[in-house]
Parts: structure tokens; C-alpha cells; sequence
């Protein structure tokens, strides 16, 4: 058996078998063959594609290159939750804290932002003092501890989806749904999870673009949870426009904290709240998903979520005085505000246009050696929908970089649409899949 041959076999359209593939995935995550031939073996992939079996294969392959984490001495029913990534989407922060409140142990391993999308870690980490890289054996006490914890992968966890997943980001295969899918997964199953919550998005600011490959994404994640006898239950939603009205890493950690204090944006808090729902549901603290909702909605209102938040940031090392106090928090030297040119209705607000211009601002990285600006980003006074009158602030943008906004701006300007008559609704959650 040889790499060159398993390549060729993949390009030529064939099933690989799991030996072939434990011997690709473990070849290289072991240094045993070189990144030329590993980025052969992706591409291939990338344009063959894979059948169940074979991503079922690599998943449990990828799974086993480390530590599979053991949570049955914790009591409940784990679930975690997973987004496939878009912009201000912030759930993450504002879920954790609501489930574990209901009852429900969240153990939840985050990522870093990519290309446009935000990162659960750079914003957590926008809270001064903010951990997310403690050890596995700090991980379960904490989570035993509050309920919760979250943190970053670790050196033990799917080592060897963090090693093919940086090959991938620079050699154009990350779109792979069976590549997504064993990257996915194998991170979700080494938590020791008992059931998972997917949050698939589609629309401009989504990697999957098209609803039906999104669909397809969902199914194939559903497919390898349930054949590792996990419950999974995914959701497909909009990511054409923002989710929120803030984009960037403390601004985003403001609209949490007044999401938990009952002053989230519409939107915002619809997805919360079913994602939630079908938590709590999983968790078996609720006979049904729309019971789980509504005890969601009782953690917001009873404060039991904010206490949970802050019970987060005290055991996680963050400074609570931001939080409870977060007008103190620096700002940003320079900002400038996008004007509505017409009057009329929102109609469009480009996603992946605001996802990019926030990282130009400093919100997010375009080299992996760059350094986030926590205080950078953009705040949204107008979403779809929305009337807006001629020279009315449609958005407002903040940087120390000031020589950006100005093409920002006139980036932004492209990326909005107005019209004449109001649009029609566009539901946010599009399907969901069980």
C-alpha cells in the first residue's frame, strides 16, 4: 500500500477502503508522508467526493489520532452545538450559558475565525483575562464545575484534523462536504458528547452557499453522528445578511451580554432560542423542542442565564468588571458611519461583503500571523426590511486603522441594497433536519 496509489485510486473515482484511508490520515498526521501527496489525496476528494462508508471511515479514523474524552462520571445528558460559521453569529456565547442554566451540560470546544467568519475563541478572548486554552483534566472539572466550559481544540483532540484542516485551508479544499463533515465531527465526538445541535448556514456569508449543498452537508453530519449513536438534530439557516446587529469581536461580546439581560436583537434571539430548545429538548429536560424553547426564553427572563454568564467569566479567568460594566472598555480611535443614498427599504445587506470589510477593519485575520483588534468592527442601526430615509446611518464603523474606512465605506455602499417597496420576509430558518 502507497500513498501513490491510494491517490490515484480516489482521482480515478473509486471507494477507498478504511485500511487505505487510516493509512493516508495517519501517514501524515504522523509525518510519514509528505504535504505534496496529502494535498493530492484532498484534492481528489475535493472533486470525487466520498460515500458514507468512506466518511464514516475517516471521521473515526480522525477521531482516534487522539483522545476520545469520557464525560459518563458527569451527570446529564451532554449536548453540544456547532455552527458551520457566518457573520455576528454569536450564539455560541449567549446558548452556553442559557442550556447550562436549564440543567443541560454543555462541553463545548470552539474554533478561530476563518476567511470572513467570526471565531467563538477571538471573541470570548476579547474579554480581558479570558481563557479558552485549559487542559482536557481543567476542562471536565469545569464543566462538572458550572455546567460549561469552552474552550479551544487541544493538542490531544483530533490531531489529525487540526494537521489535514491547516493543509486544507491553503490548498482551496476546505469546501469538501466530506472533508467538512470528518472535520466536524471528529472534533464533536473526541468531546465525549451524547447528542448535537447543527446550525448549517446558507446564503452569501455562508461556506455553503447553495441551500441544497448546505442540506447535503446536514445530512452527511447527521449520518456519521447517528452512525455513532449519537442524537443529532440540524438546522439550515439564512446567512445573506448578518445575524445581529454587530459584527466584531467585543462589540458582538456586548450584544451577548444584552441578549442575556433581555435586550437582544429579533433575530438574534429567534436562533438562540430554537437552537436552545432543541438542547434542552436532547438534554431530556424537556418533553419537547418547543417546551425548550420556552424554558430558553424563562432563562433570559429569570436573569438565570446572566448569572450563569458571569459564573462562566469568573471560573474562565475573565475580568467581570467588563462585563458588568462595559462602557469602560477602550474604543476605537477612529470610526465612520455608511448613509443611506435614497430612501426606501433594506432589501440586501451582503453578508460576506460586511464579513470581509470587518476583517479589513481589524475584526479578523487575513494572514495567520495577524493580530486580532478586539475593538474593531461594525454596528448595524438598519437590517433587511428596515425603511431608511436619505442620509439616514445605515451602519457604523470603527478601527485604529483609519486609512481603511474610507474604502470600507465605499465597499460597504455596494453591499447594501435599497428599494422602493418593502421586501418580502425572508425566514431565517429555512429547514430543519432530524
Amino acid at each position: 500500500m502507497t500513498a501513490y496509489e491510494i491517490i490515484s485510486k480516489k482521482r480515478d473515482g473509486q471507494e477507498l477502503t478504511d485500511e487505505e484511508i487510516r493509512f493516508m490520515v495517519l501517514g501524515y498526521t504522523e509525518g510519514n508522508i509528505p504535504d505534496y501527496q496529502m494535498s493530492a489525496f484532498l484534492m481528489a476528494v475535493y472533486f470525487q467526493g466520498m460515500s458514507k462508508t468512506e466518511t464514516q471511515a475517516i471521521t473515526q479514523t480522525m477521531l482516534h489520532s487522539g483522545e476520545v474524552l469520557d464525560l459518563s462520571d458527569i451527570p446529564g445528558v451532554k449536548v453540544d452545538k456547532h455552527s458551520t460559521g457566518g457573520v455576528g453569529d454569536k450564539v455560541s456565547i449567549i446558548l452556553a450559558p442559557i442550556v447550562a442554566a436549564a440543567g443541560v451540560p454543555v462541553p463545548m470546544i470552539s474554533g478561530r475565525g476563518l476567511g470572513h467568519t467570526g471565531g467563538t475563541l477571538d471573541k470570548l478572548e476579547s474579554i480581558p483575562g479570558f481563557r479558552v486554552d485549559y487542559s482536557i483534566d481543567a476542562f471536565r472539572t469545569k464543566l462538572a464545575r458550572v455546567g460549561t466550559c469552552l474552550i479551544g481544540q487541544t493538542p490531544t483532540l483530533a490531531p489529525a484534523d487540526k494537521k489535514i484542516y491547516a493543509l486544507r485551508d491553503v490548498t482551496a479544499t476546505i469546501q469538501a462536504i466530506p472533508l467538512i463533515t470528518a472535520s466536524i465531527m471528529s472534533k464533536k465526538l473526541a468531546e465525549g458528547i451524547d447528542a448535537l445541535v447543527l446550525d448549517v448556514k446558507t446564503g452569501r456569508g455562508a461556506f455553503m452557499q447553495k441551500e441544497e449543498d448546505a442540506v447535503r452537508l446536514a445530512k452527511s453530519l447527521i449520518d456519521v453522528g447517528e452512525q455513532a449513536g449519537k442524537s443529532v438534530i440540524a438546522y439550515i439557516t439564512d446567512m445573506n445578511q448578518p445575524l445581529g446587529n454587530k459584527i466584531g469581536n467585543w462589540l458582538e461580546i456586548v450584544e451577548c451580554i444584552d441578549a442575556l439581560q433581555g435586550r437582544g436583537p429579533a433575530d438574534l434571539m429567534e436562533l438562540t432560542h430554537t437552537l436552545c430548545g432543541a438542547m434542552i429538548y436532547l438534554g431530556k429536560n424537556a418533553a419537547t423542542i418547543e417546551e425548550g424553547v420556552n424554558i430558553s426564553k424563562e432563562m433570559i427572563v429569570s436573569g438565570k442565564a446572566w448569572d450563569k454568564f458571569l459564573e462562566i467569566v469568573n471560573e474562565q479567568n475573565g475580568d467581570r468588571s467588563f462585563i458588568e460594566h462595559p462602557e469602560k472598555y477602550p474604543h476605537s480611535r477612529h470610526s465612520s458611519a455608511l448613509l443611506a443614498d435614497q430612501t426606501g427599504y433594506i432589501a440586501g445587506m451582503d453578508a460576506l461583503e460586511f464579513g470581509l470589510t470587518a476583517v479589513t477593519l481589524g475584526a479578523g485575520r487575513q494572514k495567520a500571523e495577524d493580530t486580532i483588534d478586539p475593538k474593531a468592527g461594525i454596528v448595524l442601526h438598519k437590517k433587511v426590511g428596515d425603511k431608511v430615509e436619505a442620509g439616514e446611518k445605515i451602519a457604523e464603523l470603527f478601527s485604529d486603522k483609519e486609512a481603511e474606512l474610507t474604502q470600507a465605506i465605499k465597499r460597504l455602499q455596494k453591499a447594501v441594497t435599497v428599494v422602493s417597496s418593502r421586501p418580502p420576509e425572508i425566514p431565517l430558518i429555512k429547514q430543519i433536519l432530524d
